[in-house]
């Protein structure tokens, strides 16, 4: 057997395989396809006529034959700059360039052949229409040209998703929790959780507890001199795409071309530039302050060209990120009487000795920053008597912020033969963030390291068969340490040999009304560590035939997360007013006493089929089915803790264990139905009509922040009372008994979270009506509907909870005697 066969026979043995084993989704489209009818001088169509699409940035050609109407389709080809040719015995050749091929496009190129000599030649050079008249899939293609040339505070290319009709930034965070530092967004009003990014055709997974949305801890996604072009797909996609229900973000690197290109460059900020913020006071009363010092570089460099003309190809990319910025800091802290144990007299304003004051409570308030701004005044007790002292004051202080960031792509493209193409890439991106918290005593030291790696071969049976298949791995590590800068006694200290913790005092010197005091100590989520890793694999099969465009293909993907991210890990005393503070008793202590790293491991799959219909010259038609399917969310050493409910739904004190946070598995049979259309009602390529529907899942891949914080692993345990009573707590070592009406005090209480234990797929039925139209030669605008509806979504919510009874009558709700 030849080598051209054996690879023949593998390839078609591979994608068999893929397709019966239901792997993942369709692998994601990195590439355009270029589409036509060619016709002679009357109109009529040219059947058999040889078209044949270059590549102008590699050379690499690809030809098909139309068929009896003159129709044509070259699919899978490289984004960039194309030209067409189409010959037949007894005409000119027809020569079209000035052809832009974008990610995910279908480019359609029209052409004609005049009676003649095929050595006569007619060249004509045409922009790609702007308006994408066969695809009905809703998206948007940011350019090379936007992401290079528009202005963009940090060059962030994740910022330009929001050029995209629908797309908004989503700023919102929760308090407390552990998040990666990237961009978020929602898409046509669905979550940032349902978004997918993709990078060459692998998923860029992020390590947030909240969208998993990539991005470094400069809080900018890196690459803007690495990353071509990207597609945002926003509503009514077709059936290759899934896992996600919101938008898909398919972006596409640099590639070496036969030219040799690249670039050098270096962007500054500073404070010499900037404006004086409102907050940037002056030590001197009645004299303006200055701007923060602030420093940011960001420099890099991109080369790529040739190794081997037409056939072998290289790209390499480097940005540097350096930030260094001064915080004016404003604390609110106990002034200097509180620090002694006296605090001033609500009606008064005298300063009296502290009543039952523990004097060990005196050596905390090194862990403030000390005063050296004005007393904090509140009104009085009694009315109209004016104001008296808090027994706090401000404290100015500027503390340093320092980012380091470090990205790198790097990507090499083979095609050895016309019927085959490989290319291999890999991005990484590290960084480190230092910054200090409202208390600068203590800082965040945050670390991210990202990875994304993919492998690709297309492989062409015939001019209407090809195979596309692609491998990767994706990584996102996440370390949060949160510390005091300064060495303290272990004293201070909650947990033994660890360092100090958290400190939250009410507002007000005895009860409330006065201004928040900061709160020392370090962030919750200190000591916070996630890795994530995705393996993935798909394969996608392309059949053209006469009208119809067949895609079948499968996608399979092994995730694997480790997260130890319980929080209160150093303990967390809550005071209700200063003066509680200084007689040590608490509202309540929250510890982790025993944190745990857990191992989640999931897999997913899904196989698609569609058929794409050209209709009518103008009137393409699309339907589909996706099936996805999974294992549910397990842990690997069987470790999986949930709350669950009895029978009758009341909730069991004591958390399930086991292998699955589930009780039942309902990610199994996941059918999404697709159909869609485009129409080109005047025929001329510059006005598009789409339709369309379709079912998308969210599968569950982010539970581990849900699940991560449960007993017996991670249970956050609850104390009240005097401080003293159960500091200090020893590492690893398990808490007092669960409080109850025998057992003695000091006694604790879980705080338990869970998610429910037979949760179904987040569903999401969506459909669309838009109508695009060109003006000029390249301006389009766009009007459309886009509509959804979701279902099973993952909420937060209190089951203890009392549902609120709406009353019939002013005189209130009549009261069940009846027992029933």
């Amino acid at each position: 057997m030849t080598n051209a066969r054996l690879r023949g026979c593998l390839s078609i043995a591979l994608a068999v395989f893929l397709l019966v084993v239901g792997l993942e989704f369709a692998w994601a489209q990195v590439t355009g396809t270029i589409s036509g009818r060619v016709e002679d001088a009357t109109g009529a169509a040219v059947g058999g006529a040889t078209v044949t699409v270059k590549s102008l940035e590699t050379g690499a050609a690809r030809t098909v034959t139309t068929d009896e109407a003159g129709n044509y389709r070259v699919l899978s080809l490289p984004v960039g700059s194309q030209e067409v040719r189409a010959e037949k015995p007894g005409f000119q050749s027809a020569v079209r360039t000035g052809i832009n091929l974008v990610v995910g496009q279908e480019a359609v190129v029209n052409l004609k052949l005049d009676v003649g000599q095929v050595t006569q030649e007619v060249t004509v050079s045409a922009d790609t229409p702007v308006v994408d008249v066969t695809t009905a899939n809703v998206s948007g293609v940011v350019g090379e040209r936007q992401i290079k040339e528009l202005p963009l505070n940090g060059r962030s290319f994740d910022n330009l998703i929001t050029l995209n009709p629908g797309s908004i930034n989503y700023t919102y965070k929760s308090p407390g929790t552990v998040t990666s530092q990237g961009n978020t967004f929602s898409v046509a009003g669905r979550r940032p959780l349902e978004n997918l990014f993709l990078l060459n055709g692998i998923e860029y997974t992020g390590s947030s507890q909240l969208s998993i949305t990539p991005g470094g801890v400069s809080g900018n996604l890196l690459g803007i001199d690495a990353v071509r072009e990207f597609n945002v797909l926003t509503g009514t996609y077709s059936a290759e795409y899934g896992k996600r229900a919101g938008a898909q973000v398919i972006a596409v690197t640099q590639s070496g071309t036969n030219q040799l290109h690249g670039s050098v460059f270096e962007f500054l900020r500073n404070s010499a530039l900037d404006a004086r913020n409102i907050f940037d006071l002056s030590a001197t009363p009645g004299v303006k302050g200055t701007a923060a010092p602030f420093r940011r570089n960001q420099f890099g460099a991109s080369a790529g060209g040739p190794i081997k003309k037409d056939r072998l190809f290289f790209f390499g990319n480097y940005e540097g990120f350096r930030h260094r910025l001064v915080i004016n800091n404003v604390s609110v802290v106990p002034d200097q009487e509180a620090r002694q144990g006296r605090l001033p007299n609500s009606a008064t304003g005298v300063y009296t000795a502290v009543p039952n004051l523990r004097p060990e409570m005196l050596s905390f308030m090194s862990l403030w920053p000390q005063p050296n701004g004005p007393e904090i005044m509140v009104p009085a007790a009694a009315p109209g008597t004016g104001l008296v002292p808090s027994g706090t004051a401000y404290s100015y202080n500027g503390p340093k912020q320092s980012i380091n960031e470090d990205f790198g792509t790097v990507k090499g493209d083979y095609n050895p033969r016309n019927e085959d193409s490989f290319s291999i890439s890999y991005t990484i991106d590290d960084g480190n963030n230092l910054s200090p918290l409202a208390d600068p005593l203590f800082g965040n030291y945050i670390t991210l390291r990202s990875h994304v790696a993919s492998i690709r071969e297309t492989h062409i049976f015939s001019p209407r068969v090809l195979n596309n298949f692609s491998g990767g791995f994706s990584r996102a590590g996440f370390a949060l340490d949160s510390f005091a800068f300064a060495t303290y006694p272990p004293s201070l200290s909650f947990v033994s040999e660890q360092g100090p913790g958290g400190i939250v005092i009410g507002g007000g010197t005895t009860t409330t009304g006065a201004a928040a005091i900061t709160s020392p100590g370090p962030n919750n989520a200190a000591g916070a560590r996630n890795r994530r890793n995705l393996f993935t694999l798909t394969d996608g099969l392309q059949i053209s035939s006469g009208i119809h465009q067949f895609n079948l293909g499968g996608w399979f993907q092994k995730m694997q997360d480790n997260e130890n991210t319980a929080s209160r890990r150093l303990g967390v005393a809550n005071f209700a007013s200063l003066m509680t503070f200084l007689q040590g008793t608490t509202t309540t202590f929250q510890i982790v006493p025993n944190p745990t790293e857990l191992a989640f491991r999931s897999w997913f799959a899904a196989w698609y089929a569609e058929d794409s219909m050209r209709l009518r010259r103008n009137l393409t038609f699309r339907a589909g089915i996706r099936h996805e399917f999974t294992n549910g969310w397990n842990e690997k050493f069987g470790r999986a803790a949930n709350y669950v409910t009895d029978a009758n739904g009341v909730l069991l004190t004591d958390p399930q264990i086991g292998k699955s946070a589930f009780t039942k598995n309902n990610a199994k049979w996941l059918f999404g139905p697709r159909v869609a259309l485009a129409w080109d009602p005047f025929g001329k390529g510059k006005t598009a009509v789409r339709a369309g529907f379709g079912i998308y899942y969210t599968l569950i891949d982010n539970l581990a922040f849900l699940l991560n914080s449960l007993p017996p692993y991670n249970g956050s345990v609850t104390f009240s009372g005097a401080l003293s009573n159960f500091l200090p707590i020893t590492p690893g070592v398990q808490p007092p008994p669960a409080c109850g009406p025998s057992v003695p005090t000091p006694c604790s209480t879980f705080a338990p979270q869970g998610i429910e234990a037979a949760a179904k797929t987040p569903t999401v039925n969506e459909w669309n009506l838009t109508v695009e139209q060109q003006v000029g030669s390249d301006i389009a605008f766009r009007i459309g509907y886009v509509g959804s509806f979701g279902y099973h979504g993952l909420l937060s919510i209190d089951p203890n909870t009392i549902p609120a009874q709406i009353c019939s009558t002013a005189s209130g709700c009549a009261v069940d005697t009846t027992g029933t």
